[in-house]
């Protein structure tokens, strides 16, 4: 199987309308891949295809607010919750009784919780990239650096007007390239996150310039208002 038998569609859940990806037989078992920030569905095309190689229905759904799907009308509301009961909600449309759950980054805040409230959906669960953490582990004792990204654009407005400074490709980039540095950065007190990166620098090896295009088009669509909301803003 490739990319061209890939199938896009769209499913009313919770008065939204989201973009909901898949490959495979209906009748295979399936496995549903939860992606991260900023990203799409588009991050688990190469693992969708070799699942669906292995014999099993692959579904990736797009956040809401994230790139193709309807945001939410306050933004500024959403919530880890309204992702989980997506989640919930997108299974049951598409007529799967149980799945295999698959997060990395902000997708296991979502896919942790969702096998805890949905037991008897969840077939099994694998994650990358945070542990699990049980509710109540972000504390006032949970202290990040205040140059740190997550404090900055836990800011309402500050991100915005950093990300604003530059076109949508640049921003995807910059970000892409902060995650895959091998050293946290850290901004100082009169610099913005966006400014960590030289223009100069190259993308990681792994990562090719068409897949840029691809969250960027993403993104203009949504912006990143939801994005930014949903981890940052409902978290920390």
């Amino acid at each position: 199987m490739a990319m061209d038998q890939i199938a896009h569609k769209f499913v009313q859940v919770n008065g939204l309308k989201l973009h909901v990806v898949e490959i495979g037989s209906e009748s295979s078992p399936a496995v549903i891949f939860l992606h991260g920030f900023p990203e799409i569905w588009f991050t688990w095309h190469h693992q969708m295809i070799a699942v669906s190689n292995a014999g099993f229905r692959a579904i990736a759904p797009d956040f809401r607010g994230y790139g193709l799907p309807d945001s939410p009308e306050e933004p500024e509301k959403a919530s880890f919750t309204d992702l989980i009961n997506d989640t919930a909600s997108i299974i049951d449309s598409l007529a799967i009784s149980k799945v295999f759950v698959i997060g990395k980054d902000i997708g296991t805040i979502v896919a942790y919780p969702f096998a805890l409230q949905y037991p008897e959906k969840v077939a099994g669960i694998i994650t990358l990239g945070l542990p699990f953490m049980p509710p109540g582990a972000f504390t006032e004792q949970f202290v990040l650096p205040d140059g740190f990204y997550p404090r900055r654009w836990q800011e309402p407005g500050r991100a915005e007007a950093d990300f604003g400074r530059f076109d949508v490709k640049t921003v995807v980039r910059n970000i892409y390239i902060l995650f895959s540095q091998s050293e946290l950065q850290i901004a100082s007190e009169n610099q913005e996150i966006m400014d960590l990166v030289k223009p100069s620098t190259p993308l990681p090896s792994w990562f090719i310039e068409e897949d840029i295009e691809t969250y960027a088009a993403a993104f203009e669509k949504s912006g990143f208002r939801t994005a930014l909301q949903v981890p940052y803003r409902c978290v920390f």
